[in-house]
């Protein structure tokens, strides 16, 4: 059953005057076109090598995009939300809390997609006093045939954007604020990788080009000595290691509870637990966790998810 059983699915009575005209507001139909370059610059992003010609060769018999892919085209869409109604609102105070992507039908490696005005809404807003939590929920389509290829569930915290009234804590929504806390046991799998110093400037060609990312000026507004990470890029890597280890999935969560510098290496530790795997990564250099909460819960039947 879709979450969109009306404009207003997502109303709450516990919603501050403010929040509710904001649930009100929708924006534009957004459209995604792309093609197997998209693709292939995407799995680069996340860093897919030359030796894996299924995610860098579009001639490869198995061809195919990483399933993290999945958070790129609802950017046209996200985008496209305004914060501007939050009080004391600065984008450079702007932080990605948590992310949840489900895969609801075979990706394609190039087509139309569109992320409709329907289908594009405020879900959560939380006053957490010193900041503002606010979650959107995307759904996306095949423009062809109207089958729903992502759900998109995303959560940004901005800081200095609180105090507005109306709830401060957020409603159970399933495995896309699942706790996912890690077994008491070592983990099942552990994978390294070190990211490039050009990671941040390669994977915002994608889409997400917050200056964040690549301006240092602007990472300094923010807090940080340099530019960060894209925290999707990083939760595209875990989901590369999860995939590579485990097979394929049909959904994935993560929320960011740290930083990434271009150059350093990213740990993801994996839990199978029945048809989930849980995860963590953290940066090797610092010993920062950086992915917590994490999940992914694995296609049935996939021959690597019966080990």
């Amino acid at each position: 059953m879709s979450a969109f059983k009306s404009p207003n699915a997502f109303a709450d009575p516990e919603d501050s005057q403010l929040v509710a005209d904001a649930k009100k507001e929708r924006v534009e139909p957004a459209e995604h076109s792309f093609t197997e370059r998209d693709v292939i610059l995407y799995n680069l992003g996340i860093g897919a090598t030359e030796k894996e010609l299924q995610w860098v060769y579009e001639g490869d018999d198995e061809f195919s995009a990483l399933p993290t892919f999945g958070v790129v085209p609802q950017f046209a869409a996200s985008s496209g939300l305004s914060m501007d109604w939050l009080p004391n609102f600065n984008p450079a105070k702007l932080l990605h809390g948590e992310q949840y992507l489900s895969i609801k039908a075979p990706i394609p490696t190039s087509g139309e997609l569109v992320n409709d005005v329907r289908r594009v809404v405020l879900m959560e807003v939380l006053d957490k006093g010193k900041a503002a939590a606010v979650t959107t929920i995307v759904e996306t389509r095949d423009k062809r045939t109207g089958q729903v290829i992502f759900e998109n569930q995303s959560t940004v915290f901005i800081r200095g954007a609180g105090g507005f009234g109306g709830k401060r804590n957020g409603n159970d929504r399933g495995a896309a604020s699942a706790a996912n806390a890690p077994p008491k046991r070592s983990p099942d799998a552990v994978v390294e990788e070190k990211t490039s110093h050009s990671q941040a400037a390669l994977y915002r060609l994608s889409g997400d080009s917050n200056p964040l990312h690549i301006l240092p000026e602007f990472a300094a507004i923010g807090g940080f000595d340099q530019p960060i990470l894209h925290g999707l890029c990083s939760m595209g890597i875990a989901g590369k290691h999860v995939l590579k280890t485990f097979g394929p999935y049909s959904d994935i969560k993560v929320r960011f509870a740290g930083v990434v510098y271009p150059g350093e290496t990213i740990i993801t530790e994996m839990w199978k637990e029945g048809g989930k795997v849980i995860f963590s990564a953290k940066v090797k250099e610092r010993g920062t966790t950086v992915l917590a909460a994490a999940a992914a819960t694995l296609v049935e039947g996939s021959a690597k998810a019966k080990l």
